[in-house]
């Protein structure tokens, strides 16, 4: 299934288990879903802000498609948020309302695998059995989404994001063990809170996914997380907010016919060392078409 539903929602702390499994060249995914989160804000955990009370619901809407490159299966994915949240956060000892609606900043993702996952037709597909796959990824997120500098917590960033990963996946009878290191990189945002200016270190992550799949096409998934780094500095100034947080999370993907599939998927956060920590759950249908399926 296309792995862009927590991406969506929480860009910088997601999970996406089989990120780099193989598929048939030439076929497609529309994915439509929904995610709600609670607690802290799950796309930027490094705001000057504390006890964030936010609630938010995001309707999401993905393509992807996979390729043929220099031999090997690859995915490009396009997803993009439309976001509601409400609550409340501390700043400067008082606390601060914030009841918002619309696009959060949509994201583009292609993931290449490097070896162990030929470019394959529908046909030959059929009797392809995963061994090991190393891959690589590249996911941009654009400063298109809700943003208005005279008020702290917003849709959208106002920054653009870059997270290069490196990812390996092997199967072993039933089960998929997968790991991935990433890191985000982030460009200045020069019209932060009434005019400042923001910037932020490099937030490195690490993943981990175990992966039992069923002969009925089911299949479900263990997820866990770590982030660290992300230091923020305003106008200068270096703030005390280096991340180190944990994730445990699940996935679980099942088959309601030859086309379409559904997603349901959950997070928490175990260990924050900033104010971050959120819950997130989410639901996702996916369709798709084409290589002949």
């Amino acid at each position: 299934m296309l792995a862009v539903g927590v991406a969506s929602a929480a860009h910088a702390q997601d999970m996406e288990p089989r990120s780099y499994s193989n598929a048939p060249v030439g076929l497609n995914f529309l994915v439509t879903g929904y995610a709600y989160t609670r607690g802290g804000l799950a796309f930027d955990g490094a705001l000057p802000v504390t006890d964030p009370q936010l609630n938010m619901s995001s309707a999401i809407l993905a393509y992807g498609r996979v390729l043929d490159i220099r031999g090997q299966s690859a995915k490009l994915n396009v997803a993009i948020p439309l976001s509601s949240l409400t609550g409340t956060v501390d700043y400067a000892g008082q606390p601060i309302q914030r009841d918002v609606t619309g696009l959060g900043d949509p994201l583009v993702k292609l993931s290449v695998n490097l070896c162990g996952a030929p470019a394959l037709s529908l046909k030959d597909f059929a009797s392809y059995e995963q061994d090991l796959i190393v891959g690589a990824s590249l996911r941009v997120t654009a400063p298109l989404g809700n943003y208005d500098n005279s008020r702290l917590v917003n849709l959208g960033t106002n920054r653009w994001s870059f997270k290069p990963e490196v990812g390996i996946s092997k199967a072993i009878g039933p089960w998929t063990f997968e790991a991935a290191a990433a890191v985000t990189l982030y460009t200045t945002n020069d019209d932060f809170f009434n005019g400042s200016t923001r910037s932020q270190d490099p937030l490195y992550s690490v993943e981990g996914h175990a992966i039992y799949s069923a002969r009925s096409g089911i299949w479900g998934s263990f997820d866990v997380t770590y982030f660290g780094g992300g230091r923020t500095t305003i106008d200068g100034r270096l703030n005390n907010d280096l991340q180190q947080n944990w994730r445990l999370g699940g996935t679980l993907t099942f088959p309601v016919d030859r086309f379409n599939s559904i997603k349901v998927y959950a997070s928490s956060g175990v260990a924050a060392r900033t104010g971050n920590d959120f819950d997130l759950i989410g639901l996702a249908w996916q369709v798709r078409w084409g290589a002949g399926l």
